[in-house]
């Protein structure tokens, strides 16, 4: 099963201000504030939900294949993603744009002053899907992700012209759209994933209820945090996965990304619904225990353990058939 992966390629630049960011604003001079800040360290981490979810699915073995926008400054990032089984050949390199950029600074406090710099994930509208399917042999799904809205527009027409089953993952530009195009990016998807609130959004914005969209779309899967995650198809009883048990919650980011990862591996390795959603939620898990969204490892031994516990034997039995 050949699946591209679309959406955001970028790099978070986080910075830590051993202050208050209040004790350093006059209230009557707000008005013309022009400030910088000491700050302690800078960890420098790779990110983007597209090679999030890459990364994941080539710690599990498979060669997932990642489609987006990034400028020449793509280079080591590539390397990393390459070694860890990604195909980036199909990723576009701006000639005049950086790859995009968060930036943010942290007080003691945890307010943050932060700014994302887009760069080239606005070109990634002008990528066409048709020219990577002719490269790799064809497509048997892409996941259409946080991206330049255009971008993901034009993916998701394409998909459906074409006849490409594609899963809908709109995630954090649900904000920034309006309900026609939320429309054009969940009907006819053959996944649909969002978290609780973004399932909400999705029906006060498009005004469907969730019987409408259930009947617009194959298979509706809502991550519902430390409780797990929802499987829903129209007309069938919903699955419900509960979390495998963090050894520690260290960092949040990037727990979505991985979830999907273990879920589209499972996909791709025949498993059923639930045993993919469990997949997903094991490696999710990993993320949340690490710091930064591509630092885990996976270790076959105690994963299998971990999972094992988790979920049962049967479950075990039937993932460790595949796990590379």
């Amino acid at each position: 099963m050949r699946i591209a992966v679309t959406g955001s390629i970028a790099t978070d630049h986080l910075m830590t201000f051993p202050g208050r960011f209040a004790d350093q604003l006059v209230a009557d001079q707000l008005h013309t504030v022009s400030l910088s800040f000491l700050v302690d360290d800078l960890d420098v981490r790779r990110g983007g939900v597209a090679p999030n979810i890459c990364f994941g699915m080539g710690l599990l073995g498979l060669h997932p294949i990642l489609v987006g926008a990034a400028g020449a400054d793509f280079a080591e990032y590539r390397a990393w993603l390459e070694r860890h089984g990604v195909d980036t050949g199909s990723v576009r390199i701006s000639e005049v744009l950086h790859t995009a950029r968060f930036v943010c600074t942290t007080d003691t406090d945890h307010n943050q002053i932060a700014s994302f710099y887009t760069g080239a994930m606005s070109e990634a509208r002008q990528i066409e899907l048709q020219p990577v399917a002719d490269r790799v042999g064809g497509l048997d799904l892409v996941l259409i992700g946080a991206d330049d809205p255009e971008a993901m527009i034009r993916h998701t027409e394409e998909c459906r012209s074409r006849g490409i089953p594609f899963a809908a993952d709109p995630s954090q530009q649900l904000a920034r759209m309006d309900g026609d195009d939320i429309r054009v990016l969940v009907e006819g998807a053959t996944y649909l994933f969002t978290n609780e609130y973004e399932k909400a959004l999705i029906e006060s914005k498009t005004g469907w209820s969730a019987d409408e969209i259930l009947a617009k779309v194959g298979t509706r899967i809502t991550t519902l945090g430390a409780q797990g995650v929802r499987i829903e198809r129209a007309g069938e009883p919903a699955i419900e996965v509960g979390c495998a048990q963090e050894e520690a919650k260290v960092d949040p980011t990037g727990v979505g990304d991985a979830f999907r990862a273990g879920f589209l591996s499972g996909l791709t390795w025949e498993l059923s619904l639930e045993r993919a959603a469990q997949l997903g939620c094991m490696l999710a898990t990993l993320v949340i225990e690490t710091l930064g969204t591509q630092e885990y490892e996976l270790r076959r031994g105690h994963f299998m353990e971990r999972f094992t516990k988790a979920y049962g034997d049967e479950a075990a039995a039937e993932v460790k058939a595949h796990l590379a």
